[in-house]
């Protein structure tokens, strides 16, 4: 008896403890007057008190399934209000504490970087901020859901559009550019989150601005009305407007070497530890805009010829320099032997021997190329075309290579003239750089490996030879149109030569 009286008590006292567990820890869902009760405190009216967390959720549900498509990223602001049982978390966490407010003072800054406030919804959410308070603009429940959900939806679309804006640029540049092969982080689910978070706003949208020297002085001459040379401060704040974008993009060198060209400057840095050891001159792939056009035109994204690339524009894009050839090897591309090299030797039976081009049919030599007719349909494709090491090689004494789909790199070439030009877009797409030997230098440093180097390029009796480096260093074949120059600290305009500046102005102003 005594046995059964002690299960008895123990079952009482279990009862008990989990009434009162249950009391006091009510789970994560807020009951029905959570919501409402703390809306109705913070803005006085008590129609808000009348929402029920359950109503709500099925309400905010079903405005996100109706309003998806209009979302910049449909896909994370479904999954995480699903995660949080469509509760208004901006709202429960922000309000209160003027979060939204400060938030959208900061937005409206939005233009001292170039892009329009109305992005991010600048308008619709200050409209919505001074609703919520508004008793006469809400007076029925129907109301009060109505105007919570707007206002949550609208502050989670603008600060996570804003939000990566800030972080990543608002446009994927492989998404406009047909020849971008740049490694550039994109938004994740881990960036997506951050600024539904945080429990400070403006600390944390202070956190995300872009803060390098370069941005900055862009945003100065922005702000300033700054015109370039011969060019309207129109044209000019366009010209920003995009750069200041691609600084935006986390595309950027982090290491501590490595080699930059900026294409439409023509120009070839190797940078160590922030600062230029060697610099010289370019010469780049040819691009649309031969007329080099000083100001911006209309380009329609519809247009697929636009959005096709000039075939010789040298691309855009990130790799690791891992070897030289010495005395390199050219292999004519099909497309200069089908377009260039076919037709010199159709006219001239000596064009091929009198530049060191070797023949070949299915890998073997041909002996006696002036037995081909070079004139008919489809040579360039049916023969392979491969110019030996020599004075006349195109690719000069010396090419540096590293992997790329476009099967560029940089080499020497002796064409040396093109470098006094002061339109340098002159190549098939591969970069000529004006001082191989002290590019070499700079890469491989002194010793054994630079010695070989130097050697076979002077050297008379040319062999093709591969030296590795003894570490990779990175390349950037990049694209900007305003920058803080290194040697004068102001900033430096050139022309758009790829008309890349006009795809992405109009890509952003589409927006």
């Amino acid at each position: 008896m005594d046995f059964k009286k002690t299960i008895s008590a123990k079952l009482l006292g279990l009862f008990l403890m989990l009434i009162l567990f249950v009391s006091v820890f009510p789970g994560c869902k807020k009951s029905q007057s959570d919501i409402g009760a703390a809306l109705s405190k913070e803005t006085g009216n008590k129609i808000f008190k009348e929402i029920s967390s359950d109503i709500f959720g099925e309400k905010m549900k079903a405005a996100i399934t109706a309003k998806g498509k209009t979302f910049r990223n449909p896909g994370f602001i479904t999954s995480f209000y699903l995660q949080h049982n469509f509760e208004p978390v901006m709202v429960m966490k922000h309000l209160a504490d003027s979060g939204l407010k400060q938030a959208l003072a900061i937005i409206n800054k939005a233009e001292e970087h170039g892009l329009s406030p109305s992005v991010f919804k600048a308008e619709q959410l200050s409209k919505l901020l001074e609703k919520i308070y508004d008793k006469a603009e809400i007076k029925t429940v129907d109301e009060a859901y109505e105007a919570l959900i707007a206002l949550e939806l609208t502050s989670a679309a603008a600060l996570s559009d804003y939000s990566n804006a800030m972080q990543f640029g608002l446009i994927s540049p492989r998404r406009i550019y047909a020849q971008y092969y740049t490694a550039t982080t994109r938004p994740d689910s881990i960036s997506f989150r951050k600024p539904f978070e945080t429990e400070n706003l403006t600390v944390f949208l202070d956190s995300i601005q872009p803060k390098t020297e370069n941005y900055k002085l862009l945003q100065t001459a922005l702000r300033d009305r700054v015109a370039a040379p011969g060019l309207s401060a129109e044209e000019t704040n366009r010209i920003l407007l995009v750069n200041l974008e691609r600084l935006r993009w986390k595309n950027l060198p982090t290491e501590n070497k490595y080699v930059w060209v900026n294409i439409p400057d023509y120009n070839l840095q190797v940078i160590e530890n922030g600062k230029p050891t060697l610099q010289m001159k370019v010469c780049v792939g040819e691009g649309r805009n031969k007329n080099q056009a000083p100001s911006l035109t209309e380009y329609d994204e519809n247009d697929l010829k636009k959005d096709r690339p000039f075939n010789r524009e040298t691309p855009q894009l990130k790799s690791m320099i891992h070897s030289v050839q010495v005395n390199p090897v050219w292999n004519i591309p099909e497309s200069i032997a089908t377009n260039e090299i076919t037709k010199y030797a159709a006219k001239d039976p000596y064009y091929l021997a009198n530049n060191n081009i070797d023949v070949f049919y299915n890998g073997k030599k041909i002996d006696d190329p002036e037995t081909i007719d070079f004139a008919s349909a489809g040579t360039g494709k049916s023969y392979t075309f491969k110019q030996r090491p020599g004075e006349d090689n195109s690719l000069g004494k010396i090419k540096f290579l590293f992997n790329n789909q476009s099967s560029v790199y940089l080499h020497d070439t002796p064409a040396k003239a093109a470098f006094n030009q002061s339109v340098r877009a002159v190549s098939h797409g591969c970069v000529r750089v004006e001082k191989p030997l002290e590019l070499a230098q700079a890469l491989f440093g002194t010793g054994a490996k630079f010695d070989r180097i130097e050697k076979g390029m002077a050297s008379n009796d040319p062999k093709a030879e591969d030296i590795a480096l003894p570490t990779k260093i990175p390349v950037y074949l990049s694209y900007f149109t305003c920058w803080k120059d290194s040697n004068s600290g102001s900033l430096k305009f050139v022309k758009d030569v790829y008309g890349l500046d006009a795809v992405l102005y109009t890509h952003l102003t589409r927006i």
